[in-house]
């Protein structure tokens, strides 16, 4: 095999990777000089010139030129009488140069060679590829879906690289079918062994910001600026937004005419509820903002202990607090700030018993049901001798949940 014919071997492999031809033969140099220290334990006596014009190389080997019979190295060390036939000029001592044609290395080294080459090419793909991805860690990738594990799912992008999205980093209504293209950021770039491995994800805080910039010009071109943003992935999100004009409505432009310019985003995500709320420097404002659409009396704001304790009727504690504690929880991330909620009963408040079925035994609430006792207020505004005539319970069970309403209700 001449050198043309080995370089043009590795062709299809240059021409899907990209490799230009300069690093081609720059892998191709590092590569001889391998097989050589393989072969003659070093590569010292040898030298190696690479043509990238041309898409050739040669091998030339420096000997000494020793006395007749007095060689102890033929691979290093040439006889004076043979150095002679090429030139009669030479004398002992003086080096001398000849080119080693690839064939004459062998069968077995050229495809020693082989394999050493495609090895450094797939180490300098895999350090491109490292290179090219590590500085778009935060960005949106585009890929289709190649296989789908119980653990994770492989995609590829339009260039056959591979990203990995674990089952922790997918939105839990997240259903995929093989083929279909999907889109999530990448969250992380390390190797793993020696190939990089491209860790993407869609539950990302980052990923919502990415979806938003893409699907709102104020924010891409800095118009409007994204605060924060927090999320519970596939369930709920938050988002404060500010304007750097008094005149534009940040929220009205995120949001657009009947959602028009969010509803992109709540699809990618999965029907994910989005509020976008303004910010503020003021903390109260920005708490009162961050709950949401609920009644709230009075704010009490610690800022040093990043604690807000909000005040609210009870009938209102169901949505200062959400579905599963959602809207409150992030609240408190969008905020920073830790919020309690403080329940404000008037004199027509009360809540029923049965709302307490899950401190209190259900026969003992049937028992005061009995007696027409159906809400706390009745139940506290009783003297315990008064409900011991009345129910057929004992004094510890009567004190225990009368303790129990005064918790759960009065506090």
């Amino acid at each position: 095999m001449d050198n043309i014919a080995l370089i043009e071997s590795f062709g299809d492999f240059k021409d899907e990777k990209g490799i230009s031809k300069i690093d081609l033969m720059a892998i191709i140099e590092d590569s001889l000089k391998t097989l050589l220290r393989k072969r003659y334990d070093s590569d010292d006596h040898f030298d190696v010139i690479v043509n990238p014009d041309k898409g050739d190389f040669q091998i030339f080997l420096n000997k000494t030129i020793v006395e007749d019979e007095m060689s102890e190295d033929d691979d290093l060390e040439i006889e004076i009488s043979e150095a002679k036939k090429i030139d009669p000029t030479f004398e002992v001592g003086e080096d001398f140069t000849m080119e080693i044609p690839v064939a004459q290395l062998g069968r077995r080294n050229i495809l020693t060679l082989k394999q050493i080459l495609a090895t450094k090419l797939q180490e300098h793909n895999n350090a491109m590829l490292y290179e090219q991805f590590k500085d778009r860690i935060g960005e949106i990738v585009v890929g289709e879906i190649h296989h789908i594990r119980h653990k994770h799912v492989i995609l590829l992008d339009d260039e056959g690289n591979e990203f990995i999205l674990p089952k922790e980093n997918q939105i839990p209504s997240d259903f995929f079918k093989k083929g279909e293209n999907i889109r999530a950021i990448v969250e992380t770039v390390d190797f793993k062994g020696s190939k990089p491995q491209i860790i993407i994800s869609r539950t990302a805080p980052k990923f919502l910001e990415k979806l938003l910039e893409l699907e709102i010009p104020e924010i891409q071109d800095g118009t409007i600026m994204l605060k924060k943003v927090v999320r519970i992935p596939g369930e709920k999100a938050k988002i404060a937004v500010d304007a750097y004009d008094d005149r534009i409505d940040p929220v009205g432009a995120c949001v657009g005419v009947k959602g028009s310019r969010i509803h992109g985003v709540v699809r990618e995500l999965r029907n994910e509820n989005i509020d976008v709320i303004q910010w503020s420097k003021n903390p109260e404002i920005l708490v009162k903002r961050a709950l949401g659409n609920v009644t709230i009396n009075k704010i009490d704001i610690n800022e040093e202990q990043e604690y807000a304790l909000v005040y609210t009727p009870v009938e209102e504690i169901s949505k200062v607090i959400g579905k599963q504690g959602q809207n409150i929880r992030l609240a408190s991330w969008l905020t920073g700030y830790e919020i309690d909620v403080h329940r404000e009963s008037s004199e027509d408040d009360d809540v029923e018993l049965k709302e307490f079925n899950d401190d209190i035994e259900q026969w003992i609430l049937d028992e005061f049901k009995k007696v027409g006792l159906t809400t706390a207020k009745s139940v506290l505004d009783k003297e315990t001798e008064s409900l011991l005539n009345m129910v057929d319970l004992e004094e510890e069970t009567i004190e225990e949940v009368k303790r129990i309403l005064r918790e759960e209700f009065e506090d």
